[in-house]
């Protein structure tokens, strides 16, 4: 029999979504705050030179779309927002990082709330030093091309670290605020809505070289089936999740009996996200980006590096699969610990049954969470390959690339869940009030 929540939910139409106002204030607040990111992905840095820097990008690589197609069209356009909020993902990670192996913040991580801001307000800071940084060296780097930059020199640099760093943070804020006063996470869907926002352009121009000849029009045809197969392939493995049993003893309160449910603990197939993909892709043009900025003095080792390590060869493809397959690994080890999950489930006065609480607990956890990221590692490393091969062949656009599919998905399935939790919070609210005149007309 299906449970309460799944009957409402089956029972969701346009008629509940009019009534509920509270979501409605929360969607206009999420796409007032989208628009006002993408109006600032077309406000130029000041000092620059549009044309000079199209064709200083033009001659860019694989770093630069990837970073281009993230920040939403503003790398290449040298926008305010360019770092978008990248410098924000890296510093989470690295204080994420930082909470498993320093006790300082593994102790403020188990403190609750106040815990958690004080994590929070680290990571700002190291938002702030991560964009200082990247931006000294795009003004360093823009300043290495001829014709890019008007006026070289210290005034420069220091204007482009306090634009670069101050898109940073507002998008930051604005990300927050999203999160608190809007529908879904905020900082996914700023990269979210940078990455639809280039889709119809790149669709655009795949039309286009197919219909100069580039680009076999049936070729085209398959491509775009095969990108709706794997959206179909990544929403069915985003869902797709371990339930583990838990149980709950009986215990006696006064004259009464209560407890004895049963609970499930979800273990999602993927755990790490788009992590993976992201960071094992920017490692791999390392090598390209400093040549690219260094073309006259970079040794030839540097150089040889970087011709092997082109989308499409063969050695950049093994690399990108085994950094996937790490970070996959690395990064699902850092997210969840079981050992703690089984302490929390002792506390609880939970278990699993046939297995006693606490170690034996922890060890059947890690011992079903390394089979699943197994599998999920492998799902991650043939959506984001199989769309490098096209890109390689046919110079497809980063947007249709595994990470953008990845993050497009993943953000729209979080999304829309949020706003179907709104809406049967809301129903349960007019149930309640229903219920309620009812008892007092009785």
């Amino acid at each position: 029999m299906a449970s309460a929540a799944e009957q409402l939910a089956a029972n969701l139409n346009f008629s509940a979504f009019s009534k509920a106002t509270e979501l409605k204030q929360r969607i206009w607040f999420t796409l007032g705050a989208l628009i006002v990111y993408r109006l600032g992905t077309y406000i130029p840095m000041p000092g620059i030179d549009a044309s000079a820097l199209q064709s200083f990008f033009g001659q860019q690589g694989s770093l630069f779309d990837m970073l281009n197609m993230l920040a939403g069209g503003a790398v290449g356009r040298m926008a305010i927002f360019a770092l978008n909020i990248m410098p924000y993902v890296t510093a989470s990670i690295i204080v994420q990082l930082m909470t498993t192996v320093s006790p300082t913040l593994e102790k403020l991580k188990k403190e609750g709330e106040q815990g958690r801001k004080q994590i929070n307000q680290y990571t700002r800071y190291g938002t702030v030093i991560l964009a200082a940084v990247q931006g000294f060296g795009i003004a360093v780097g823009l300043e290495s091309s001829p014709g890019v930059v008007a006026d070289p020199g210290l005034f420069f640099r220091i204007s482009t670290v306090i634009t670069l760093t101050g898109g940073t943070v507002f998008l930051m804020w604005l990300g927050e605020q999203i999160t608190a006063r809007g529908i879904g996470n905020g900082i996914s869907l700023i990269i979210f809505a940078g990455i639809v926002a280039e889709l119809p352009a790149a669709l655009i121009n795949l039309f286009d070289q197919g219909s100069r000849g580039a680009i076999p029009f049936t070729t085209i045809l398959l491509v775009l089936v095969l990108f709706a197969a794997i959206i179909v392939f990544i929403v069915f493995m985003e869902r797709a999740q371990r339930r583990l049993l838990v149980q709950y003893p009986k215990r006696q309160v006064g004259n009464r009996m209560v407890g004895g449910e049963a609970s499930h603990l979800p273990l999602k197939l993927n755990m790490a996200g788009v992590i993976p993909p992201i960071f094992a892709s920017s490692l791999l043009v390392l090598p390209t980006t400093i040549l690219q900025f260094n073309a006259t003095s970079a040794p030839e080792w540097l150089q040889t590096a970087a011709t092997w390590l082109r989308h499409g060869e063969p050695l950049y493809m093994g690399l990108y699969a085994a950094g996937i397959l790490f970070f996959c690994f690395f990064y699902t080890a850092i997210v969840f610990n079981p050992a703690d999950t089984a302490e929390n489930l002792r506390k609880q006065g939970g278990f699993i049954p046939g297995y006693r609480p606490g170690k034996r607990t922890a060890e059947y956890i890690d011992y079903v969470l390394t089979r699943l990221t197994v599998i999920g590692a492998i799902y991650i490393t043939l959506v984001c390959l199989f769309p490098e091969f096209l890109i390689a062949e046919y110079g497809i656009s980063y947007l249709f690339g595994g990470t953008s599919l990845l993050i497009a998905v993943s953000v729209t399935m979080d999304t829309v869940a949020q706003i179907q939790s709104h809406l049967l919070a809301h129903q349960y609210e007019g149930l309640i009030r229903k219920s309620r005149l009812k008892g007092a007309r009785r």
